[in-house]
């Protein structure tokens, strides 16, 4: 065994805090902790050691936001409001809009079926919240997710996504399993017209079996129809989002892939997220269940014939140079992606007759990226002049003339317009695995850009939402269900 690291976790039973060890076994790394109550539990944190140790160097630490709503008083993950401690403003903001669902999913974070409650909050709260994401400073959030259970039950969905846009939120995505988007075409145009960006579109496979087994029934000719009406809509940034648990869906990973890039016109995205397993679960059950992303990468590659190799992706906060190069030279700060560098790992593909290609193939992109740090150098000295000439040096490790015409507009303009077009040349194949009670690691979550939006005011990380804040969330801002449908006969 080596010894990597301390960090904080939790107990899976109690939630007290717990010193953890982050250790390598057999190429594997894995997280160790013991509660004094219920005892020792171990996990797999990320599944080669070679790869976590790999990304390491690309750790970027956030410098938090200066209007915290919540103060330190009970530590770490108690404080969750954003504290004062958080690391990194909010690059994506969610909102849960209810927790009613058409579906049942043994996996879900969320669901007014098993809580027994209806958390739905009201337009007004909902105004709120999008306010006070937009009051964020230094930098407001500007990209959100309409989130539940299932929006598309809201009626008023149209009408929040437009209040979103009146309150200057650039890129508005509403997560859905597809089922209306699948009934139809005409409402896919319904949203798009509101101003939705995107659809975070719940897919976990291509045959029954992942379905069934996540879903409880087959969907597989409901997700189809849902990509065909939202292609007939007009929509042209579907993100495939399947949830990879192993033994159920691992397998599907390539074919995935291959869909979406069928599928170019309408896909820009696939988003792996290896399954956070929630509940009380005996190791050997989690065992069974558990995937990290360094398996994913793994399957990917070997599901792509090697088209897309594991070596092909990086880091979230690999990027973060970019965008504080564009900024200091514009005068201004953009998002920035300082999530932890174990969160999520990603690369772009670009389509050559039947090959998926990464953009690695095509860029540098560990010079290129080591040059925009030097354009962000000159820019924050004042050398604005210099710092321009080390964008022009910056684009010659891009190999490829149509992607230094279009990443050459990104750097120069820092648009939303402009990153659009550079994203509908390509498709990101991105992967986040969202933390459980058991692989729950402290350092993560006060790096964790993805905040929900409460009513009370708070931003709370996604995995501390999920796994400790969500029943007391809900609780205080429902009504049980028998009442919520008694409201709704008058």
């Amino acid at each position: 065994m080596q010894f990597l690291k301390k960090t904080k976790s939790i107990c899976p039973e109690c939630h007290e805090v717990l010193d953890a060890t982050i250790c390598e076994e057999d190429g594997k790394v894995l997280i160790k902790k013991e509660c004094t109550t219920h005892g020792p539990y171990e996990d797999v944190y990320w599944s080669s050691f070679d790869d976590y140790s790999r990304v390491q160097k690309y750790a970027i630490i956030g410098d938090g936001i200066d209007n915290p709503a919540t103060e330190v008083e009970k530590g770490h993950p108690f404080d969750c409001g954003l504290c004062p401690k958080h690391k990194s403003h909010t690059s994506l903001a969610i909102i849960d809009v209810t927790n009613r669902c058409n579906l049942r999913c043994p996996i879900c974070f969320a669901n007014a079926a098993t809580t027994g409650y209806v958390y739905e909050p009201t337009k007004k709260q909902i105004h709120d919240m999008l306010e006070n994401l937009r009051e964020i400073k230094p930098i407001p959030a500007t990209a959100l997710q309409f989130s539940g259970g299932e929006p598309t039950i809201r009626e008023d969905l149209p009408e929040l996504i437009r209040m979103a846009k009146e309150l200057e939120f650039d890129h508005v995505e509403v997560n859905s399993n597809g089922i209306k988007l699948a009934e139809s075409a005409e409402y896919c145009k319904e949203l798009k017209d509101a101003g939705v960006s995107s659809i975070y579109l719940q897919f976990d496979g291509l045959t029954s079996k992942p379905s069934v087994t996540a879903r409880g029934l087959d969907l597989v000719q409901t997700k189809l129809r849902a990509v065909e009406n939202c292609h007939k809509a007009g929509f042209d940034s579907l993100v495939l989002v399947p949830t990879v648990v192993k033994g159920v869906n691992d397998d599907q990973l390539g074919d995935i892939i291959r869909f979406a890039a069928k599928n170019f016109d309408v896909v820009r995205c696939v988003n792996f997220q290896p399954v956070s397993i929630t509940g009380r679960v005996d190791y050997d059950k989690r065992k069974e269940m558990r995937i990290t992303i360094p398996d994913c990468m793994k399957l990917i590659e070997e599901q792509t014939d090697g088209q897309i190799q594991t070596s092909d992706f990086y880091p979230v906060p690999f990027v973060v140079p970019i965008t504080r190069a564009v900024g200091a030279l514009r005068g201004r700060r953009y998002l920035e992606f300082t999530a932890h560098e174990h969160c999520g790992m990603a690369t772009f593909i670009l389509l050559k007759d039947d090959e998926l290609v990464p953009i690695t193939h095509y860029i540098d992109v560990e010079k290129f990226i080591e040059a925009m740090n030097g354009v962000y150098e000159d820019a924050i000295k004042g050398s604005k002049t210099k710092a321009r000439i080390g964008i022009l040096r910056a684009l010659r490790y891009a190999k490829f003339d149509l992607i230094r015409e279009l990443a050459g507009p990104v750097i120069k303009e820092g648009t939303y317009e402009a990153l659009g077009k550079l994203m509908r040349k390509m498709i990101l194949i991105s992967m986040m695995h969202f933390m459980d009670a058991y692989n729950f690691d402290l350092e993560r979550v006060e790096r964790c850009c993805i905040h929900y939006a409460v009513p009370d005011g708070r931003l709370i990380p996604f995995c501390t939402m999920n796994t400790l804040h969500r029943p007391q969330v809900e609780e205080k801002f429902s009504v049980p269900i028998r009442e919520w449908k008694e409201s709704r006969k008058n």
